[in-house]
């Protein structure tokens, strides 16, 4: 059915598509038809950041930014679903088209600039529903704001979402709002996390429940500038790692008609320099915080591959456009044997 679904949507522009998407799924959650597509993979469950996520297999921020279809999206099976990002106020994002298929490389070019209705908006929508899933929230800062002033954004966000949120991602690596990417490097990137780790910390005394805190970064580092970044984050006490985002290299894509579209770059041709990033954070950070990694995830065998380099979860995305739920259930499968065989389950 998604491959007929897929047909037609793709007819369409892009963006519509998704919006699209989006309201039937999210007319489905709101008329209690999740039912006639919800799929309960049984699955090893894993514990990562203190959190019993019910399978490893999870859905990347990016698709549901405003929260609008997050139930009905962990209907179809997700251990985790992380909506995102999220701004103080809403914005409109970059001036459109701004977002490109390339189905020949199973990639997908975006330069949304974080597009969405505000942290209000989605506040209030997952106030709405009483999702039993595990849901990330994924927080930025708005366009307006200055690089030097992006932890006052940061620092609103998270005091909003914490008390809805099974986690809080910090999205320091888009590449589409002007020197975000900045922060992910010495003085700007401690100063940055550590107000929030103290938010979150301040919560979980006041409140008696801890909200983890991971950050995601971006794929397009060396190897010398990945150590470094995680050993920030280690100094700054953050509970895991997402890697990776988008990447701004078109090497593999050369000649596509699209390639030379600004943007991040996602799908099938972000997979080894996502994998490469995972198995050096996880090398050189020796289980001292967990990596749940993302990027370029078309099939269960790479979802494994992200295990093994070290990875605790994973996310798909782009993956997801392109096979739908089917690949969902292929990457829990393959998770799971992946987790039994290795004895690394709850």
């Amino acid at each position: 059915m998604y491959n007929l679904a897929r047909s037609l949507l793709f007819k369409f522009d892009p963006e519509v598509s998704h919006e699209l998407s989006l309201d039937v799924l999210g007319a489905s959650s709101r008329l209690g038809l999740t039912s006639l597509y919800a799929h309960d993979e049984a699955a090893t469950p894993v514990n990562v950041m203190g959190i019993d996520f019910p399978n490893a297999v999870g859905l990347a921020a990016g698709l549901d930014k405003n929260a609008d279809a997050f139930e009905a999206l962990g209907a179809l099976g997700f251990g985790f679903v992380e909506v995102g990002t999220v701004t103080p106020k809403g914005q409109s994002g970059n001036p459109k088209p701004r977002l490109f298929r390339l189905p020949e490389h199973e990639a997908i070019i975006n330069r949304m600039g974080f597009n969405n209705k505000g942290v209000d908006h989605m506040v209030a929508r997952i106030r709405k529903h009483n999702y039993k899933g595990v849901l990330g929230v994924n927080i930025g800062k708005n366009l307006a704001t200055s690089v030097e002033g992006a932890a006052a954004d940061y620092l609103a966000c998270l005091e909003q979402v914490i008390p809805y949120a099974d986690y809080i991602t910090a999205n320091i690596s888009s590449p589409n709002t002007p020197g975000l990417r900045s922060l992910q490097f010495g003085d700007s990137l401690a100063e940055l996390i550590a107000p929030l780790v103290e938010a979150k910390q301040r919560y979980a005394d006041e409140h008696g429940r801890r909200v983890p805190l991971a950050v995601k970064i971006a794929p397009d580092m060396s190897d010398d500038e990945i150590k470094m970044v995680a050993d920030t984050l280690v100094d700054q006490k953050i509970d895991a790692i997402i890697a990776t985002n988008t990447t701004l290299s078109r090497t593999a894509v050369i000649g596509h008609e699209h390639a030379n579209e600004a943007g991040g770059l996602s799908g099938a041709p972000v997979r080894d320099a996502s994998t490469h990033v995972v198995r050096v954070l996880c090398d050189h950070l020796q289980n001292e915080l967990p990596v749940i990694g993302v990027g370029g995830i078309l099939s269960g065998a790479d979802a494994v591959e992200k295990m093994q380099a070290g990875a605790k979860l994973v996310q798909i995305y782009s993956g997801f456009i392109y096979r739908g739920p089917e690949l969902v259930h292929e990457s829990i499968t393959a998770t799971d044997g992946y987790i039994r065989e290795n004895h690394l389950g709850k």
